[in-house]
């Protein structure tokens, strides 16, 4: 069995395609196929059913799945240990990002350490606060970026810069000329949110519960997957929002959108990094520049 085996063998899985697993890891289908036919062979394993003209795994392939993966992050922490030695002229960091902090804020940090470290190959996945945990957790990201807390023991978060929440609305609301006064009078909305797991969701929940006033007692009409999606709900007269300033900052200015003067408090963007995985020069030099005056803490 060869890391090629297993680089070729989780692309496939996660996809459940040959195709699509073979373009994702630049090999062409026919060669990706023979590698899995061989891996098969080699150890008498089915790991994949053909089920018309697609595959899904099967049990032997789901339990070998997080097995490969592992293997994966432990060959990929090797590598990045040896080039450690070489200091930071050579080397890869891998980021991931919660979608606020990884649309608005981590681009112009991204860049000032690109040039600071123009040998280092950096990488970002955006995904919601949940995904973004996930990928530190299994060794898939060296770093990652959110604006929700997480519940992980093996992770360690770090603030690393202060978000502004507002509460924004379609120009035509009744909020545009009579803000509410108080948390009660956020029930009716109606409110466009973003999908449970993200980080302005459980941020905005957590407030509201502190407040005395239960999630489910909004009248929730749409949640969408991204900032955009919501703001562009909003724009519309789908109905309200509490998002990050970042976000919504030019449509305000643009007047296609109304600020409500409401108080919420501000949340931090947070670091995230394993508890007991090497932590590279790459990564600590990124952690470094984070913590450093020069970072725009009002980018987007």
């Amino acid at each position: 069995m060869t890391l090629e085996q297993l680089r070729i063998f989780v692309a496939v899985a996660e996809r459940e395609h040959i195709t699509q697993g073979a373009r994702d890891i630049h090999l062409t289908p026919s060669a990706t196929s023979a590698a899995i036919a061989a891996l098969e062979a080699r150890h008498a394993t089915r790991l994949f059913d053909r089920v018309g003209r697609g595959i899904v795994l099967t049990e032997a392939g789901r339990l070998f799945l997080p097995e490969a993966r592992a293997v994966l992050a432990r060959a990929s922490a090797a590598e990045k240990v040896l080039a450690d030695l070489a200091g930071l002229v050579h080397g890869s960091l891998a980021l991931a990002g919660s979608q606020t902090v990884a649309n608005y804020w981590l681009p112009p940090l991204i860049e000032r350490y690109r040039r600071r470290y123009p040998g280092v190959l950096v990488s970002l996945v955006i995904g919601n606060t949940d995904f973004v945990a996930a990928l530190v957790q299994d060794g898939a990201a060296d770093l990652g970026f959110i604006e929700g807390e997480v519940e992980a023991p093996v992770l360690l978060a770090a603030p690393v810069a202060e978000d502004e929440m507002v509460l924004v609305a379609p120009v035509t609301h009744p909020w545009h000329w009579r803000a509410p006064t108080s948390p009660a009078e956020l029930a009716d909305g109606p409110w466009v949110l973003r999908e449970p797991g993200s980080g302005t969701r459980a941020i905005f929940e957590s407030y509201l519960q502190e407040a005395g006033l239960a999630p489910g007692a909004l009248r929730v009409v749409l949640d969408y997957p991204s900032n955009e999606a919501v703001r562009a709900a909003v724009e519309a007269g789908s109905g309200v929002t509490v998002i990050s300033r970042r976000v919504v900052e030019g449509a305000i200015r643009a007047g296609t959108m109304a600020l409500i003067d409401y108080p919420l408090p501000s949340r931090p963007f947070l670091s995230l990094r394993h508890r007991e995985r090497y932590a590279t020069k790459a990564a600590q030099a990124f952690l470094d520049l984070a913590a450093t005056p020069g970072t725009p803490e009002s980018a987007g």
